[in-house]
């Protein structure tokens, strides 16, 4: 991070021996000194209004976007919001959970017979890719506010409480319905106007369905 110009580390839930005794990384100890530790994957990325996740996409069938990651990352430059570029551990990378968070997903084209790669490498690779192009950099920032990760995420549990008390839950709740619902909703791409919006009309929908 600190050799691509990135200085806003957060953590989630990380093994506390590996984290504090890589505080002392070499010309980076700022870096890891200020790094914000959270519980959940929510929490960490609830200031933002776009994360992307980063996945080797050969595991599991995605129902996100997927993108290379030179489009990812132009995509991530053109952003007019907060931007969170979600890794997973080191074994297992994201969980379908922590990639339900996520607005889509990118992929380093690594050949088809060997796609893993270390996570310091991973990293390396996608901050390199993000400021490559000096150009892209300098240009303006333009276009719609885009809703923050905090009321992606009350919209949501609005949402899923009217299906509950509407009775839409009774008969096609799943154990992934909330993570499926959260994806449905990043695939929208609401601005925060549209998310305020949004968001009054279920509050009234369940003050009706309630009284």
């Amino acid at each position: 991070m600190s050799n691509f110009g990135f200085c806003d580390l957060r953590l989630v839930n990380p093994y506390e021996v590996a984290f504090r005794e890589a505080v002392s990384a070499v010309g980076a100890g700022a870096v890891m000194e200020a790094a914000r530790v959270y519980d959940t994957v929510e929490e960490a990325v609830a200031g933002c209004s776009l994360v992307a996740g980063t996945s080797g996409g050969d595991r599991r069938e995605m129902t996100l976007p997927l993108h290379r990651l030179e489009t990812g990352a132009r995509m991530l430059r053109e952003h007019s919001g907060g931007v969170a570029l979600l890794f997973g551990s080191e074994k297992s990378g994201l969980t379908n959970e922590e990639i339900s968070h996520c607005h889509w997903v990118m992929q380093i084209p690594a050949r088809a017979e060997h796609r893993s790669m270390n996570l310091g490498q991973a990293v390396a690779v996608c901050l390199y890719e993000l400021i490559r192009d000096e150009r892209m950099a300098l240009q303006p920032v333009l276009g719609k506010k885009h809703a923050e990760a905090v009321l992606i995420e009350e919209l949501r549990q609005r949402v899923a409480e009217a299906l509950t008390w509407s009775g839409y839950y009774d008969h096609t709740g799943t154990a992934g319905a909330e993570r499926r619902l959260r994806e449905l909703i990043h695939r929208m791409n609401l601005s925060e106007r549209d998310a305020v919006v949004w968001l009054g009309i279920f509050r009234q929908v369940l003050w009706k369905l309630k009284s």
